[in-house]
């Protein structure tokens, strides 16, 4: 079996705070999988993580005499992944602009003198924006690699509106009295997903695992609600991570949430400027805010992170992991790791203090804090005060 290595490029994955504060690069979700996801289901292999110190106690490498090298910031297809498996022992693969793709060998890849030049030109997620702008693309693509051989009757309840074919539902998914419209792309309802009656989703779109969809819900593509999540209200172009809740009215959009986030009700992102001007986002390898080309950006939330009802965020704000938000007003576009409080003034979370909340929030879905993770977020606290 092919042992096989995801590398966390260390500026890339900076680039990628706050949500890689918390996983490997290859944890982000992307379309219906992650990115880890994606490459297994192309290279099937034993995968392990080159990741930040911090996190390899919990995301450990696994390394032989002979591995192969991804980028995990790295979107696999059909192509690459071939280009991928021809690479012999000493060999790397290099992009048309140089950029390292994978290479075979140590974990060293200057030790590979041999450099092969791809034909294809990957995408690559080194934004955390780039994941709602890849989402269309990557939902689409996922269904091809993991709609099931078999899928649920849609049940008379609901309106279709487009192609039927275009709705894969898994079997013990509940679906009933909502309105599914395929006209712009699939729709795709994981195992142990409800969407309940009144909910309007138009696809591309993705409900993963045990997720809810509540009453009256909109869901515009192209959208993906990780697994364990419950969602409410208007949502558009967003990525949603794992065990998180938007569950009551408020709009969310062109949005990235980390994992163990709470929106109350009535929250609501702004995605669009006044002036319709290019939106500036922060950027944790600059600090400063930085040009995206966008004209569009909501909210960008690590895991962990809370707001309470009505709570109001400006285009393009960045929250860290650990952020309680609340009260009346705008909070400033960008609020480091934990930190809470409203727009007339933040203070410092301790450590001692966000463990006993994520204990809760945790345990409500059965899952323990683990003395890793506790770990995990000790090194991110220390980390938090040279990034603001």
């Amino acid at each position: 079996m092919t042992n096989i290595l995801l590398y966390d490029n260390p500026q890339i994955r900076v680039r990628l705070l706050p949500l890689t504060f918390t996983r490997p690069i290859s944890h982000l979700l992307c379309g219906a999988l992650t990115l880890r996801e994606k490459w297994e289901k192309l290279i099937p292999g034993q995968y392990s993580y080159l990741t930040a110190d911090y996190l390899s106690e919990k995301y450990p490498a696994t390394v032989t005499d002979d591995n192969l090298v991804i980028a995990a910031h790295l979107i696999p297809t059909a192509e690459l992944c071939a280009e991928i498996n021809r690479l012999l022992p000493g060999e790397k693969l290099l992009a048309p602009d140089e950029s390292i793709i994978a290479w075979r060998g140590s974990t060293n890849c200057d030790k590979c003198k041999k450099e092969v030049t791809s034909t294809v030109t990957p995408t690559a997620i080194t934004r955390p924006y780039h994941l709602f702008l890849f989402n269309d693309a990557e939902i689409r693509a996922d269904i091809s690699l993991i709609a099931p051989a078999t899928k649920s009757k849609i049940s008379p309840t609901c309106c279709v509106i487009g192609n039927p074919d275009h709705i894969y539902i898994a079997p013990d998914a509940t679906v009933e009295g909502a309105y599914l419209n395929t006209t712009h792309g699939p729709i795709y309802i994981a195992s142990g997903a409800e969407v309940m009656e009144g909910s309007c989703l138009r696809g591309p779109i993705a409900i993963l695992d045990h997720s809810t969809v509540n009453m009256g819900t909109k869901i515009y593509g192209a959208t993906t609600i990780g697994a364990h999540c419950k969602v409410g209200g208007e949502l558009n172009n967003v990525v949603i991570h794992p065990y998180s809740n938007k569950a009551h009215d408020g709009f969310l959009g062109n949005a990235v949430i980390g994992s163990w986030c709470n929106l109350g009700a009535g929250c609501v992102a702004s995605n669009l400027k006044n002036d319709y001007t290019e939106i500036k986002l922060w950027d944790y390898d600059t600090r400063r805010f930085a040009r995206t080309g966008l004209q569009f950006c909501g909210l960008i939330a690590g895991d962990h992170s809370k707001a309470g009802i009505n709570t109001m965020f400006n285009t393009a704000t960045v929250i860290g992991v650990g952020v309680n938000i609340h009260g009346t007003g705008f909070v400033r576009n960008f609020v480091a790791s934990f930190s809470e409080g409203s727009a007339t003034g933040l203070t410092d979370v301790t450590l001692d203090k966000f463990f006993k909340i994520a204990e809760r929030v945790m345990a409500r879905r059965d899952i323990e804090l683990t003395d890793t993770d506790r770990r995990i977020f000790t090194a991110i606290h220390t980390l938090t005060e040279s990034l603001r």
